[in-house]
This record gives C-alpha cells, sequence and structure tokens, in this order.
C-alpha cells in the first residue's frame, strides 16, 4: 500500500497573504503611503534579523516581548540574533549608524513590514504580523505629539474607519515615574493576594506593567490604583496639557486612561492608542498606538535626542474594515497629489499661529495639497530657509496678529512679492496658482 505523501502546512500563528487578499493590503499601503508623504516623513526598511541585545537593551529586559515573545537563536557563528518583535529599536540602530543624527531636525522616518512575537495565536493576532511605523526624532514640542496622532488618526479615516477610539495619557518623565512607582508598588503590595500569578511577579520588576495586565480581577484590582496624571511635575503637566489643547483645535475626540501606560520600557510622556469602538476585546485589539521616548536614542548609543513614534497593526486594520464590510476603493481621492514634491510650506509665529497652522494643515490635506512645514520651530528666519532648501515656489507665513484675523501672507520664493488672503481665499488661491 502506498504511503500517503505528508501534507505541509503553514507553521501556527503565520498565514498566507492570498492573491485576493492582497487587493486590500495594497489599498492600506497605498494610504499608509499617502499619509506618510503628506506628512514629509521618508520611507527607510530594516533587515528582520537585529541583535538580541538591541531588544533587550531598546524595549526593556522585563517586558513581555522579552521576557517570553522574542524568536532569538544563535547563529552558526555563535551571534545572538532575533527575529524583530517590533519596528522602533530597528529604526533607531539605523538611524544612528548610518549617521541621520547629523541631518536637520526633526528627522521623520516610516516603515511597513513584517514583525515576529511568539504569543498564542487568536484572532487578530498572529506570531507573523506586519506594522507600519512612523517615529519622529529631535522634536520635543507638544505639537509634534499632535501632529503625530493627527497621522494616526488620518490613515484610519482615509480608510472609512470611524468607529474607533483615541485613548490618551501621560506617564510623565523619569524623576515623575520614580515617585509614581512606589506609590503604586505600596497599593499593590496590600492586594497581591487579589493579583494573577504574572502580576505578582511584576510588584518589583516592573510595577507600571500591572495596569497594563488583562486578567479581569486585576482590572478590578486596577479601578482604585493611584493615578500617574495627579503627580506629574509641572513640566510634564505643562506638555500633556498643550498636546490636550492641540487635539481639542483639531477637533480630535479623545478619552482621558489614566492607566493607559503602553508595554514597553522605553515610553515617557505622552502614550496613546486607538482602539475599536464597542468592542468586547478592544482592549487588546488596538488598532494604532505610540508615545514619546525621549532617552532611547541616547541609550541605544545615539546623542541625546527626543523622540515620538506610532506603529499601526496591519491584520487588524484588515480585519477591522472586513468587519464592518467598508468600501475602500480609493478612486477619486487626490493621494497621488502627496507624492509629488511639496510646492508650499507653511511658516508660523507664536502659539495662535501654531494652534490655526494644525486646522490649516489639515484643510489642505483635504483639499489634496501637499503642505510643508516645521511647527517644533518658532524661528521666522530658520522656517524660510528650511521653505528655501525645499525648493517650495510659495511659503505661507502665519503670525500672532494674521492668526488673529485670519489671514495669511503668501510669499512668492522667487520674486519675494507677498500678499494677503484670507483662510477661506487661500486653498482655492493656491490651487489656482500651482495649476497655472
Amino acid at each position: 500500500m502506498a504511503r500517503r505523501k505528508k501534507q505541509f502546512k503553514a507553521i501556527t500563528g503565520m498565514a498566507d497573504i492570498l492573491p485576493k487578499e492582497h487587493l486590500i493590503w495594497q489599498k492600506v499601503e497605498k494610504v499608509v503611503t499617502a499619509m506618510a508623504n503628506f506628512y514629509d516623513f521618508s520611507k527607510i526598511s530594516t533587515p528582520i534579523l537585529e541583535e538580541e541585545e538591541l531588544f533587550i537593551k531598546g524595549t526593556g529586559q522585563v517586558t513581555d516581548i522579552v521576557e517570553k515573545q522574542m524568536y532569538s537563536f544563535r547563529t552558526k557563528g555563535k551571534e545572538k540574533v532575533v527575529l524583530r518583535p517590533e519596528l522602533t529599536p530597528s529604526l533607531i540602530r539605523a538611524y544612528i549608524e548610518n549617521g541621520m543624527e547629523v541631518l536637520s531636525k526633526p528627522v521623520k522616518l516610516w516603515s511597513w513590514g513584517p514583525v515576529f512575537r511568539y504569543e498564542r495565536p487568536q484572532k487578530g493576532r498572529y506570531r507573523q504580523f506586519h506594522h507600519f511605523d512612523f517615529e519622529i526624532m529631535g522634536d520635543e514640542s507638544p505639537v509634534v505629539d499632535a501632529l503625530l496622532i493627527q497621522l494616526c488618526c488620518s490613515v484610519l479615516s482615509a480608510l472609512n474607519l470611524f468607529e474607533w477610539k483615541l485613548e490618551i495619557n501621560s506617564i510623565g518623565c523619569r524623576d515623575c515615574r520614580l515617585y509614581y512607582r512606589r506609590k503604586l508598588k505600596s497599593y499593590y503590595k496590600k492586594r497581591i493576594k487579589q493579583l494573577c500569578p504574572n502580576c505578582r511577579k511584576r510588584i518589583e520588576k516592573n510595577p507600571l506593567r500591572l495596569l497594563d495586565c488583562k486578567e479581569e480581577k486585576c482590572q478590578r484590582v486596577r479601578k482604585s490604583a493611584p493615578q500617574i496624571i495627579n503627580l506629574l511635575c509641572e513640566s510634564c503637566h505643562k506638555h500633556f496639557y498643550s498636546v490636550l489643547e492641540f487635539l481639542d483645535i483639531m477637533e480630535i475626540s479623545y478619552v482621558l486612561n489614566p492607566y493607559l501606560v503602553r508595554g514597553l520600557d522605553y515610553y515617557e510622556k505622552t502614550v496613546f492608542e486607538i482602539i475599536p469602538e464597542n468592542k468586547e476585546e478592544a482592549r487588546q485589539s488596538a488598532l494604532i498606538g505610540g508615545g514619546r521616548y525621549d532617552k532611547l536614542i541616547e541609550e541605544l548609543g545615539g546623542k541625546p535626542t527626543p523622540a515620538i513614534g506610532a506603529a499601526g497593526g496591519i491584520e487588524r486594520i484588515i480585519e477591522e474594515i472586513k468587519e464592518k464590510k467598508i468600501n475602500i476603493n480609493l478612486k477619486g481621492k487626490s493621494f497621488e497629489a502627496f507624492e509629488k514634491n511639496q510646492k508650499i510650506f507653511l511658516v508660523q509665529l507664536g502659539e495662535m499661529a501654531k494652534k490655526k497652522s494644525l486646522v490649516l494643515i489639515e484643510k489642505f490635506k483635504k483639499a489634496g495639497l501637499k503642505i510643508g512645514q516645521n511647527l517644533g520651530k518658532d524661528n521666522l528666519r530658520i522656517q524660510l530657509h528650511l521653505a528655501s532648501k525645499a525648493n517650495v515656489k510659495y511659503s505661507l507665513i502665519l503670525g500672532q496678529k494674521e492668526a488673529l484675523e485670519e489671514k495669511i501672507i503668501l510669499r512668492d520664493m522667487e520674486t519675494g512679492i507677498q500678499e494677503v488672503f484670507s483662510f477661506k481665499e487661500i486653498i482655492k488661491e493656491m490651487k489656482k496658482r500651482l495649476k497655472d
């Protein structure tokens, strides 16, 4: 009797992407690429294999990723390597190694590709999955936090995904957290018998992770835990208040979640997640998440550099699109315009102008016009120099007076001629000039 040939199957937790599936993948990638181009991010690709130490040092020794989820092994040359479990440390390694620290700040990088974590496969959670990733290096301004969140929201909106909520928190700087960790440990030690086995270990190693536990009994204990939002230092409080103020101006709804910490050790100050709304498992199904990591670049061997980043789970986003039966036909959307070199640069001066700039940027995006900016800078000469360096045809200058009057100065970069237009007129005027 002939032996039956073995039928091979994909490894558990790793799925094929079939031809019909690729259509939706291509559309999602097109949207992410367009939004990255609009906000002036440059694409970078890094290897899927990295030194194990990069993630132990970068992600954190006592995180779930390092303790339980990394695919790590020794090569024939005895090197300890890992299949990357996330993208941020890889991008920072590339940023430092390839001399990008000398570039004018901020440096904006984005990436797209597979990541690997050994965990129990379930709906929307695989062992090989895919992320898109945005990183901004070299700007500590809270407006940059808001701008990154706006970019993440724009990706979902462009895919016709609107049933989600933004949760946000500040976990402060290291000084804030030192005092908070002590209070947290004291609170949880008194309730140790009510915790799951994992959380009992975390009390000493990494008490912040207690707030991130998904076990129902641990979430019950968490309800009365001290909140770091009440213990922020003056600088962190001011930063977080400004981020929320910018989100209000952009009319981005958010929910303050005082127990949101994210699962990685490098985060500080702003952290956020965008999760599906009205979904029982939403807590474990964040579509996009991120936060600020002002010390990580220095810890990985670079110069002290403030930074912030966010990553989106592509499989989870596609699952959400399918569940909602959303049509994401991109015909008619002017995404192609974002791929061309920018011809407009927005210069802003002062806090009021910065706030109005965020609204204007969104209007230009909806009109399909790419507009360059560096909202972290406040100096007129520096911003005009950046506009000149970018070879734009026009600069739009928005000062405090103009912001109050809802007017803007249009400057021809070749002739130096300046004209004043109202906010209502400027997009129509720019479309006409760029067409001519």
